[in-house]
Order: C-alpha cells, then sequence, then structure tokens
C-alpha cells in the first residue's frame, strides 16, 4: 500500500514517513504540493496525508487536483495541519478530504485512521472483484 504525503515542515514529514514505514507502507513524500501532484502522477499512489499550509501549492490545491482527475477521484485523503480550526476542517471536507487530523497528532491516532483508509481501500476491491 503507497502512501503519498505532503508537508513542507521537516519535522512533521519525516515523523509520518516514520510512523507509516514502520507499520509497512511504501511511502513517497515531498516538501510540497506541486512536487507532490507531479510524484502522483508519474507514480501514482494508493492514498495521501497531505498538509494544507504548503508553497507552490497548498493542500486544498492539490486535494482539487486529485479529485477532478479520474485515476486518482477516489483516493483516499487525510488532512494533516495546523489549521485546526472547525472553518478549516469543513473546507477540507468540502474540498473533498476523507479525514482530517489537527497537528500536533497522537502517532496511534494517525495510523488508526490511516488503517481506517485502508481498510476503504481493500474492501472496495473485494467489492469488486
Amino acid at each position: 500500500m503507497k502512501v503519498l504525503v505532503a508537508d513542507d515542515n521537516d519535522n512533521f514529514r519525516s515523523l509520518v514517513i516514520e510512523i507509516l514505514t514502520d507499520a509497512g507502507y511504501e511511502v513517497a513524500a515531498e516538501i510540497n504540493g506541486l512536487l507532490a501532484w507531479n510524484r502522483l502522477q508519474a507514480e501514482g499512489a494508493d492514498m495521501a496525508v497531505l498538509d494544507v499550509n504548503m508553497p507552490e501549492m497548498d493542500g486544498f490545491e492539490l486535494l482539487k487536483h486529485i479529485r477532478t482527475d479520474d485515476r486518482f477521484k477516489n483516493m483516499p485523503v487525510l488532512m494533516l495541519t495546523i489549521r485546526a480550526f472547525a472553518d478549516d476542517q469543513l473546507q477540507g471536507y468540502e474540498t473533498g478530504a476523507d479525514d482530517y487530523l489537527a497537528k500536533p497528532f497522537n502517532n496511534d491516532i494517525l495510523l488508526a485512521r490511516v488503517k481506517v483508509l485502508e481498510r476503504r481501500i481493500l474492501n472496495k476491491q473485494y467489492k469488486q472483484e
């Protein structure tokens, strides 16, 4: 299961990579939304964990690109951000996020939410077979 991670904060990006890698996920990580979008188009991914505030292309803009691309429109996306206000969360959900987790976060909660998104992928694949 490949997870695309986009976060411009080195510490948070490294932490997310470590948590997901230790749990057995393949991780592709980028420092901004534009690089993440380019990498997603080139390599694909099964799900994404996106920061909101990033240079070049923010997480909401990246999410809009994902949701309007037929190849990725159903890909589960978790928004991971310091922006914890209700309005920010609403914007994330309205833009198409599947889940929203505020920084700082509990490592176990992040992993649990990613596993929920993974179950959604596996259930969908099972139903298609």
